[in-house]
């Protein structure tokens, strides 16, 4: 089968292409721009576009079908000779949808914790030796990609975003692969560039959960009060409930939990990593793994890339990085970190990346998130606003928005010198983003900051 890709040095696009690759499909793309790690990675599988940019003559009878990632625009002049030529057209979640439709999909949703649950789900699989297909919005160790498809497998773990398909489909990713089992893992306003207010966006979880197949299972986190609000008008499934698992912590901080009078120490930590593992651990029974398997796993299971994930650590001070960027995913991340390191001084830092949060009408609902942290520090880039075309924004408005005293910077290097003046004895420094602070080198800072 002949594949072309349509804006291939996406995250997931990547992924899926070279997924597509080792399974033999001969495969074309084109991107106006890639970076690392995709463009290390399709360079490593020969699938580097020589030159960016469009090219509709790429756009051949030969080809069976077209993959359009939602980076490309309505006019993009590859879509456009594909649409004159009737080339049947797939955003990537109906692409996996079709690979998949006789497997079983367990699909994971939420507006928080859904990569890490779908990482956790798959870390134990394969530790039981199962062969599966899967998507996931991390890297994560022990996988070489973040999509696998094969012929062999009859079983899919895929995480669901809400995000939209693609140009010419605006409808969010997780409505398209129809599961056995779905996971809600909670529900908090996001992406407010395409959902304008919370009812459309709550709506959109609706419509997943009335996607699940009949006498599917849904697994829903018992005290979200927006999921509590929301009713399930797809009668012909099984709802599971779940909260946190029952934990105490031990005298150096790690998060302990027992089954069968048997004590299990947790390499991931906080309240919400414990519902993640919670929710785990229900999709892993109904796949058939034994608890004292899965306990004897997760254990060793330490997190995906940029979830909590430990830069540096010494005896006394300690370095992170997080992908946390909205409002609940900053406060459960900062929760976690107190929860973990009660005698230290926490300082977060949060970047202000994305286009919801770079709207001046939603930077209010960061109100309080930071309270705990002993210093929070708030850094946006000015000409990321310009480019998105927001309104600017100005850091009074900012420390106003967030109710505490938050430091406010506009400048990578301003950030960090005054991060540096800070003393790293007894401290912890936990840096929050879904970009990377204008292109920060967290292991080098971290070295700069805690030293051997």
């Amino acid at each position: 089968m002949r594949v072309h890709f349509i804006a291939i040095g996406g995250a997931a696009m990547h992924n899926l292409a070279i997924a597509l690759h080792k399974k033999g499909y001969k495969l074309t793309g084109s991107d106006d721009e890639i970076f690392d790690p995709a463009a290390s990675n399709l360079a490593k599988y020969g699938l580097l576009p020589e030159s960016f940019g469009w090219f509709p003559e790429k756009i051949t009878e030969e080809i069976d079908a077209i993959i359009l990632g939602m980076h490309a625009r309505k006019d993009n002049p590859e879509l456009l000779r594909a649409l004159e030529k009737k080339i049947k057209i797939f955003s990537y979640p109906e692409f996996l949808y079709e690979q998949t439709k006789n497997k079983k999909r367990i699909v994971i949703g939420g507006s928080h914790g859904k990569t890490t649950i779908t990482s956790m789900i798959m870390f134990v699989l394969k530790e039981a030796g199962l062969s599966f297909d899967y998507m996931v919005g991390s890297a994560i160790s022990g996988f070489d990609t973040m999509v696998n498809i094969e012929e062999k497998n009859n079983l899919a773990v895929f995480e669901g975003d809400e995000y939209l398909s693609s140009p010419l489909d605006l409808t969010p990713k997780f409505h398209k692969y129809k599961p056995h089992v779905a996971v809600i893992s909670g529900i908090a306003w996001d992406h407010i560039n395409v959902f304008p207010n919370f009812e459309k966006y709550v709506e959109q979880f609706t419509t997943f959960i009335d996607s699940i197949i009949p006498d599917g299972k849904l697994i829903v986190y018992k005290n979200d009060e927006n999921l509590q609000n929301i009713k399930y008008s797809n009668k012909n499934i099984q709802v599971i409930e779940y909260e946190a698992y029952p934990y105490s912590l031990n005298e150096v901080g790690d998060f302990v939990v027992e089954f069968r009078g048997q004590k299990y120490v947790m390499s991931v930590f906080g309240d919400h990593n414990m519902q993640n593992v919670n929710a785990a651990r229900l999709v892993c029974l109904e796949l058939g793994i034994e608890e004292e398997f899965f306990w004897n796993t997760i254990t060793k299971f330490k997190g995906a890339a940029k979830r909590l994930q430990q830069i540096k650590e010494n005896a006394n001070s300690a370095f992170y990085l997080d992908f946390a960027h909205a409002p609940s995913k900053v406060k459960a991340t900062i929760t976690a970190m107190k929860q973990k390191y009660p005698d230290k001084k926490l300082v977060a830092c949060l970047e202000l990346h994305t286009f919801s949060s770079l709207k001046k009408e939603f930077i209010p609902h960061y109100n309080n998130c930071m309270l705990d942290a002993d210093i929070a520090c708030v850094y946006y880039n000015p000409e990321v606003i310009a480019h998105k075309k927001l309104e600017e924004i100005n850091p009074e408005f900012i420390r106003k928005s967030f109710g505490n005293d938050v430091f406010v910077f506009s400048e990578t290097d301003k950030l960090q010198d005054y991060l540096l003046k800070i003393n790293s004895k007894d401290s912890v420094f936990l840096m929050m983003s879904s970009g990377n602070f204008s292109g920060m080198d967290f292991v080098k800072f971290a070295n700069k900051i805690i030293k051997d």
